[in-house]
């Protein structure tokens, strides 16, 4: 009886194996194809001669995007929204959320509600935009960093970290010791959250890096878009030209255009998946923290 409930065992754990190895082959693999069919020829690639290896290797695509002299601007413009825009963002919406989890704040259960409302209820784009245009950032840096700058659901997992994860006990020693609510937060609670700053941060930055549309509403400016849009505005004027074309010109700039398609893709989020592998137990472990409690 105990062989067979051994053999039991090995075969669920076989399964679970095999299961999870064919959902790891379904993530990684679309993302090695992207990056294959970037440096391979779209021919082969339309022809299904293209599964773990380029068949012909080639740079064109790559050489197509950055001999755009306005990538690379692009490009700056998009790390400087990332990297400022993720420190304001955290400057924000960590405090927040920390102020929400004090049981002695003034109108917390109003605050609450506040915060809430906005998640399922927008404005409209046309007051934003109205909103925006007064205080004068149309076509400004700011615009992609100060205007959206704070997340309700970031303030609420934050909220929620801190209720689950910071005891009230360590507020009642620090007060013993003299320490003001400032000084507690910055010398206690942050250092004990490294776990939800990565997270929220992590948010916060995969969101501005992929940040095109309000780019597109709010900046006509080309040398203040970010790289996503460039990217869609180069590969949306490449498929027009083929499309305007006929015979062989269609038929290499199309392929111009779908080299173009993956490298872009490859460029925009490479750098972004960069950032995972140094956060994810921080990831994991605030995420999971931040649950416990609704």
């Amino acid at each position: 009886m105990h062989v067979k409930l051994a053999g039991k065992d090995l075969a669920f754990q076989i399964i679970i194996y095999v299961v999870a190895a064919l959902m790891i082959l379904a993530i990684i693999y679309p993302l090695w194809f992207i990056i294959i069919a970037s440096f391979s020829n779209p021919a082969d690639v339309a022809n299904g001669e293209v599964w773990f290896w380029p068949r012909q290797w080639t740079f064109k695509g790559y050489n197509a995007l950055f001999e755009q002299p306005i990538i690379w601007r692009s490009y700056l413009n998009t790390i400087l929204y990332t990297a400022i825009g993720t420190l304001f963002g955290l400057l924000v919406n960590i405090p927040a959320g920390y102020a929400l989890s004090r049981k002695d704040l003034s109108g917390r259960k109003w605050l609450n509600v506040f915060y809430v409302i906005p998640m399922f209820i927008s404005g409209g784009l046309v007051p934003i935009y109205l909103t925006v245009k007064s205080v004068g950032l149309v076509n400004n840096f700011w615009v992609m960093i100060i205007p959206f700058a704070v997340s309700p659901y970031n303030i609420i997992v934050a909220r929620t970290f801190f209720q689950s994860s910071i005891p009230d006990s360590l507020w009642e020693a620090a007060q013993l010791d003299g320490s003001g609510t400032f000084r507690y937060f910055a010398r206690i609670v942050l250092p004990l959250s490294k776990a939800v700053l990565a997270v929220i941060g992590l948010w916060t930055a995969v969101g501005i890096w992929n940040q095109w549309f309000n780019a597109l509403i709010y900046l006509q400016n080309e040398n203040l878009q970010p790289l996503q849009l460039i990217l869609r505005r180069i590969l949306i004027s490449n498929q027009q030209l083929a499309g305007n074309t006929t015979g062989q010109l269609a038929a290499e700039l199309q392929q111009l255009s779908d080299m173009m398609k993956y490298a872009s893709i490859v460029i925009s989020t490479l750098p972004i998946m960069a950032l995972y592998p140094f956060l994810q137990k921080y990831f994991n472990q605030g995420v999971m923290l931040g649950s416990v409690k609704g």
